[in-house]
């Protein structure tokens, strides 16, 4: 077995709470970079995916287990490892040459060297006779190939990407992943391996040798996939879709395990979850519901479009015809399943009784069905309901919720539930909320009676045929 230039052995990172307890973010975990490989890290948008490669590459440390670099302590050796950002993190006031020099400067690379070596790297990823120019005259393409660039000047073993694509057009996107591919194939780069993080699945599965997907809540690894296929790989291949179908199965049922077809194709490992430690100093997984953050008009839009084609769909092609990332259409496929409009099955997402009705509803009455559904399965909006009912004056501050959430979730997160608890409280008709005030005030518009009213009618509805 090949010697990993990378190795994880099981790291976990937590984040202290006010109580004395810590938040996981990414669970025990066991993980390699190997050589002569493109690794994908897949996952659902705010799993731990740069959480993990930020504690892989020696920018952030674990807050339990060991990083080894060719065996070694991370923390005693100085790796050699560059990364490419999403954002480009270009220096503005700097030219073309000289972004691509300063990570040379900055390891003290002579000038006549460093200018050769910034030139060489240029014309590689085909920016000669754009040295002299500055950030603001390119592209978004143009400033990602400098990104590659001032990677790659460095000479790194292990290259790391951080959704490097995402910022990019389609058009765009897909030309510069041909190249990095052309440069990683025809050995155009000294880098003998490369870990990209990616939300894409077909670009994972167009790149990379190995592709493992993360769970959430804490990030662990749910799949790992040997891609055993030829390059230049073709999408419309057998083996590329079945891959593709798998994935999406991996990501959006994550409470069942799927196997493909072909068992001598994948080497799929599933790793156990970390266990929980009680105590002073506990760490804690999150068992409090999290919402995926769609807004009511992605929901709407998207049961629209199942009615439409008969209630059913088959994820991959609505991702494709969309031209929708899975890190964008997920959190809408989570938002339907959890409130009882849709559900997920072996890859296809299907209309359910409720969400046939809320697609064929006028705006008045797909209020009301989504009244009652958000206070049928989501526990925040039930709480918030329940208080502001009982309180003599029907209202109160938001912190009290912040309070709630802060308890289950890191900061930047309490925020992100918080926004699309009121989004949906404030269709649903809930509560009205004045953001300066900070106050939530209970609606009376819909009284116990109208909630009673639909219900009955929900009863009383036939039930719609099958998709």
């Amino acid at each position: 077995m090949t010697e990993p230039i990378i190795e994880g052995r099981a790291i976990e990172k937590s984040y202290p709470q006010s109580d004395g307890t810590r938040i996981q973010v990414v669970g025990l975990t066991d993980f390699s970079i190997e050589p002569g490989k493109i690794i994908a890290l897949l996952g659902a948008s705010g799993c731990g995916k740069s959480t993990l490669l930020r504690i892989l590459s020696g920018l952030a440390q674990p807050s339990s287990g060991a990083v080894f670099w060719h065996g070694k302590p991370l923390n005693e050796v100085s790796p050699n490892v560059a990364i490419v950002f999403q954002s480009f993190a270009l220096f503005p006031w700097l030219t073309v040459l000289e972004n691509v020099e300063a990570p040379l400067e900055a390891r003290g690379v002579a000038a006549v060297e460093r200018r050769k070596r910034a030139l060489r790297t240029l014309d590689t990823v085909g920016l000669d006779g754009f040295e002299t120019a500055y950030p603001k005259e390119l592209s978004g393409g143009m400033k990602q190939r400098v990104g590659f660039a001032r990677a790659l000047v460095v000479e790194p073993e292990v290259l790391f990407m951080d959704e490097p694509f995402s910022a990019l057009d389609v058009l765009t996107a897909e030309n510069l992943r041909g190249e990095l591919l052309e440069l990683w194939l025809n050995k155009k780069m000294t880098t003998t391996a490369i870990f990209i993080v990616t939300h894409n699945i077909e670009e994972a599965v167009m790149l990379a040798d190995r592709i493992v997907v993360l769970g959430r809540n804490p990030a662990r690894v749910r799949s790992d996939i040997n891609v055993r296929l030829a390059h230049p790989r073709d999408r419309k291949s057998g083996r590329f879709v079945e891959l593709v179908d798998y994935i999406y199965k991996v990501m959006t049922e994550p409470d069942v395990e799927h196997s493909l077809p072909d068992p001598e194709s994948t080497g799929e490992i599933v790793l156990p979850a970390g266990g929980v430690k009680k105590g002073d100093g506990e760490v804690r997984t999150n068992k409090y519901q999290i919402l995926p953050h769609a807004r009511v008009g992605g929901i709407a839009g998207l049961l629209e479009l199942l009615h439409d084609r008969g209630g059913r769909e088959d994820l991959f092609r609505l991702s494709e015809e969309l031209i929708m990332d899975v890190e964008d259409l997920l959190p809408i496929l989570e938002a339907c399943q959890l409130l009882g409009f849709a559900r997920l099955k072996e890859g296809d997402v299907q209309l359910s009784r409720e969400g046939v009705r809320f697609a064929d509803a006028d705006i008045q009455l797909r209020k009301l069905l989504f009244r009652t559904a958000v206070l049928e399965h989501v526990t925040i909006l039930k709480q918030i309901d329940s208080i502001l009912k009982r309180k003599s004056d029907h209202t109160i501050n938001d912190e009290f919720f912040h309070d709630i959430l802060d308890e289950h979730f890191s900061e930047e997160e309490v925020q992100r539930q918080f926004d699309t608890a009121v989004n949906w409280g404030r269709y649903a008709e809930i509560f009205d909320y004045d953001r300066e005030s900070g106050r939530l005030t209970h609606t009376e518009a819909h009284s116990d009676s109208a909630v009673a009213e639909a219900n009955i009618e929900k009863q009383n509805s036939p039930s719609s045929p099958k998709p």
